[in-house]
């Protein structure tokens, strides 16, 4: 862009921050921030609707924070999909490579979080199976992609008034080719294999934290809620049980089985009836069935 196209900017204070962005976007309000940024609702004069402007914070301050901020930015640039959150435009007040530090995202504007969600009210097991069958949606076209989302949570999937859902940040996304790392996910949604074998995992561990998600939704707390990864372990045991004598006896390896002998061994839970309850829930799903949902 030439310096004759560039926009013109404004300022203005949010939450003692101080924003900066093209006079197109106005009235600015507070929405939500988190440890990677703060989001704001804004009214686009261009397009005529409401918006969200997301603030990263300190995106180049390191080298990992620079990561997060160019695996996000890569990857909503080319997702598109109805369940997944779009890339509407992106900018910066820079004017040059050297007072380069703060970057803007613009995305559309959705009404609530299932975090906010689930915290309001009780959810119906329609409104569950909806949920759940837009998630797996998205999820399928993400890896479709060969991307590993990484951090689903309450939090990170958004949803409007009609019940319509789209999954967000893409900060933690890796592709499945990439050298995998440990510490990822929001503990109470990660999978085992993550705090056991960080080096050696795939797209299942999103499918598990779908899982976490599912059961959350229907009891309205969530499932494994660790203090830390030793109790995030025994939680997990303590409802799915440790695995079967005669299973780790077929382990070829020595250590492995010399370790497993170390633990009590824990019979499967009583919330294992959970699973059971919510095995309906994957079964008849009829999109016009979820035509007249509401959500807020």
């Amino acid at each position: 862009m030439s310096q004759k196209e560039r926009p013109v900017f404004y300022k203005q204070e949010v939450n003692k921050t101080i924003w900066e962005v093209p006079e197109r976007y106005q009235k600015l309000s507070p929405v939500g921030s988190g440890a990677y940024g703060t989001v704001c609702s804004a009214y686009d004069t261009v397009t005529d609707m409401n918006v969200a402007v997301k603030k990263l914070s300190r995106p180049f301050q390191s080298i990992i924070h620079a990561k997060r901020t160019y695996r996000e930015l890569r990857l909503l640039k080319h997702m598109k999909h109805e369940n997944v959150i779009g890339l509407l435009d992106v900018f910066t007040p820079a004017t040059h490579l050297k007072y380069f530090t703060d970057l803007y995202l613009v995305t559309h504007l959705m009404g609530a979080d299932v975090n906010n969600i689930v915290k309001c009210q009780r959810l119906t097991d329609d409104h569950v199976q909806f949920l759940i069958y837009q998630i797996l949606r998205g999820l399928k076209y993400i890896h479709s992609a060969d991307i590993i989302h990484r951090d689903l949570k309450p939090s990170n999937l958004a949803v409007n008034e009609d019940c319509e859902l789209k999954i967000l940040d893409f900060g933690l996304a890796r592709h499945t080719d990439d050298e995998m790392t440990g510490y990822v996910a929001t503990r109470w949604y990660r999978a085992p294999e993550i705090m056991l074998n960080w080096m050696h995992y795939n797209m299942t561990v999103d499918i598990w934290s779908v899982g976490c998600i599912m059961a959350e939704l229907l009891t309205g707390r969530p499932l494994f809620p660790g203090t830390d990864h030793i109790n995030q372990l025994q939680q997990i045991m303590r409802l799915t049980g440790t695995p079967p004598v005669t299973l780790i006896n077929r382990m070829p390896s020595h250590e492995v089985r010399r370790t497993h002998s170390c633990f009590l061994y824990m019979e499967r839970g009583v919330g294992h009836g959970l699973l059971l309850c919510s095995w309906p829930l994957t079964f008849c799903i009829d999109e016009s069935s979820f035509s007249a949902f509401t959500c807020l």
